[in-house]
């Protein structure tokens, strides 16, 4: 695994610091944010894809990224494309 630091939430100082990278080894981004409080989590089960388990995986969690990283995660989805190809 070869990670690819894409960038890190720009309001949060030195702590919190949500931030993202790409696994330039098969393109996946690789996300640390805030996990969600839980109503979102309750909200997320409730409105799960059709046909699915109204379950959060063992090995999954709903995370939240700040509004003001779209930018950051645009850069992260063009790299990972990039990634992906190679």
């Amino acid at each position: 695994m070869s990670l690819q630091f894409i960038g890190v939430d720009p309001e949060s100082g030195q702590t919190g610091s949500p931030t993202l990278w790409v696994d330039e080894t098969n393109g996946d981004i690789i996300a640390q944010s805030y996990i969600a409080d839980d109503a979102t989590r309750a909200e997320c089960i409730e409105k799960n894809a059709p046909g699915h388990d109204k379950t959060i995986p063992a090995g999954e969690t709903v995370i939240r990224v700040p509004v003001h990283m779209i930018q950051i995660l645009r850069e992260a989805c063009d790299a990972a494309e990039r990634a992906a190809v190679r």
